[in-house]
């Protein structure tokens, strides 16, 4: 081996060494800086749920406000029940905190007697009113006549091969001795019974083929159980599924916003620790997701990245508006996270062509979502109600 060769190994090397060296440092200053956006000790009112210390603290500090367009102050009773009630994890957005409360002058002597009235009156508690599995909007809806009342626990096991036509769920209801619909259940008794397929979501209407293998195992189950059934007219059928679809095609919306980084990537690893310790849950398919509290999802996180990627530049967030009621505000808690994750990381809110945007542009579209959310009212399937989580599937 010559000098000139021996030379050449040993820059080559040299090289490799540095390359993997400043590819490790990258690595670290990635980390490192995710580490110190979420390590600051300062409490962040958008990122995390308040203490009951500060909440205490900061009712104290203001007056007590009011959102003008949701709730109406009717008692003293009921305002005192508003402040004991829970927040949720995500704060209200500024321009919601910044809302003036409508004040009354309330005479002493009136609001004395109303509390007494108040207090005086029998409490009657109304039981909830049960939702039942077949809706008359989003469902064709088949009445089955019985020659006989039956129990439930004959009905169920002959059921159970019909839960499905296509991708439409297919369920039934029962009639009790006393006129009243339930779910069909182990114990009931059933003078007649009501089955419902539904009529569209997300991918399609359903079709003729659908619609006649449910009228095939709808006639066999009613011959299993000494019914009869009155089947609707498969062209009415059709043109309600399509009117139903177009209405899904109409209002299927996802709103999105992005972080962009201002300069080196985030390190993957120690963004999601983070982003778990903020409230995100993981699921299984690499979404992050933040909840509303009640079990359902509020609005949905991507990294963008790769099953082997280390590093990403970009997040996005995104709200599946049909999907979120809008007394949750989900999209003014998305714009909020984003705003705060910016903040933290050194990011910037940008839309899908990487346009950075502006306060007056975010509230332009949160007022497209309230003309959104009032046409879907409009139309008896409210954004988050169970229509709307059926249809929009």
């Amino acid at each position: 081996m010559t000098d000139l060769q021996t030379s050449l190994f040993a820059i080559g090397g040299a090289i490799i060494v540095g390359v993997v060296s400043y590819n490790k440092w990258q690595e670290y200053k990635a980390k490192k800086s995710v580490e110190r956006a979420f390590s600051t000790s300062h409490d962040d009112v958008l990122m995390a749920p308040p203490s009951e210390s500060s909440e205490r603290a900061d009712r104290a500090e203001r007056p007590e406000r009011h959102e003008p367009v949701l709730f109406e102050p009717e008692s003293v009773s009921d305002s005192v029940a508003t402040e004991d009630m829970p927040l949720d994890n995500v704060d209200l957005t500024a321009e919601q905190l910044a809302t003036e409360p409508q004040g009354q002058t309330v005479v002493p002597s009136t609001a004395a007697e109303t509390a007494a009235q108040a207090a005086a009156a029998p409490v009657v508690s109304i039981p909830p009113q049960i939702e039942l599995p077949v809706d008359g909007l989003i469902d064709c809806v088949i009445p089955l006549t019985l020659e006989a009342a039956v129990r439930g626990d004959k009905v169920l096991p002959v059921l159970q091969n019909l839960r499905y036509v296509g991708n439409k769920p297919v369920n039934f209801i029962g009639e009790d001795s006393h006129g009243e619909w339930e779910p069909i259940a182990h114990g009931g008794i059933y003078k007649s019974l009501m089955a419902g397929v539904q009529m569209a979501n997300r991918s399609n209407p359903l079709n003729e083929i659908e619609y006649s293998e449910l009228v095939i195992s709808l006639r066999q189950i009613c011959d299993d159980l000494g019914a009869e059934p009155d089947i609707p007219d498969m062209t009415e059928v059709m043109q309600g599924a399509r009117a139903l679809h177009q209405f899904v095609i109409e209002h299927d919306a996802q709103l999105g916003v992005n972080i962009q980084s201002k300069g080196a990537p985030w390190a993957i690893n120690t963004l999601m620790s983070a982003l778990a310790r903020q409230g995100f849950d993981a699921r299984p398919e690499g979404r992050l997701i933040m909840s509303d509290g009640d079990g359902g999802v509020l609005f949905s996180l991507s990294t963008n990245a790769g099953a082997t990627s280390e590093t990403t530049g970009r997040l996005t967030l995104l709200l599946d508006v049909p999907r979120v009621s809008q007394a949750r505000d989900g999209y003014g808690a998305m714009v909020a996270c984003a705003r705060a994750l910016a903040s933290r990381l050194g990011g910037v809110v940008v839309d899908d062509s990487n346009q950075p945007l502006a306060d007056a542009q975010l509230a332009e579209i949160a007022g497209q979502v309230d003309a959104f959310y009032l046409d879907m009212d409009g139309a008896e399937i409210s954004a988050g109600s169970t229509r709307a989580l059926r249809l929009f599937s």
